[in-house]
């Protein structure tokens, strides 16, 4: 089992207990990192209502729609720094609809926000496609590690 992360957290606004085995998401993120040849310096991500991340969404980016995750690179000189909102009401919704287990969602989100702050875009077709294939990358990487379960 890897060794607790000091650079990677999760919180929460409430109490959540859907995210089990968190130390090997925990190690695998920072593996993300890695492999990407990016240091990371610290990572926060906060799992919330929909209601809060829209609030987000208005107050710093001007949007006004729900999303599922937002992050926000808040990087100096020493490596990369971040956060990263996770709409837990969205991650349900998204689960479902794409007919997808609730925890590759939720792996696919966690490894989206950090490849935004590793400094891959989604804005356009071509960036979405190289998105996709990252994440698809690292979620199939993931199933060989020992990992957590999510229920």
């Amino acid at each position: 089992m890897p060794n607790p992360s000091k650079k990677v957290y999760f919180h929460s606004l409430q109490k959540f207990s859907f995210l089990k085995h968190r130390r090997s998401l925990k190690h695998f993120i920072e593996v993300i990192f890695k492999k990407e040849k990016r240091g990371l310096e610290e990572l926060h991500y906060i799992f919330c209502t929909d209601e809060y991340l829209l609030k987000i969404n208005q107050q710093y980016l001007q949007h006004n729609y729900y999303t599922d995750i937002i992050t926000f690179d808040l990087s100096g000189n020493n490596g990369i720094y971040g956060e990263v909102y996770i709409s837990i009401d969205r991650l349900k919704e998204n689960s479902d609809a794409y007919k997808t287990a609730y925890s590759n969602e939720l792996h696919r989100l966690l490894f989206h926000g950090a490849l935004h702050l590793i400094g891959y875009s989604d804005k356009t077709p071509g960036e979405k496609t190289i998105m996709k294939k990252k994440e698809d990358f690292y979620l199939s990487l993931f199933k060989v590690v020992p990992r957590d379960t999510v229920s």
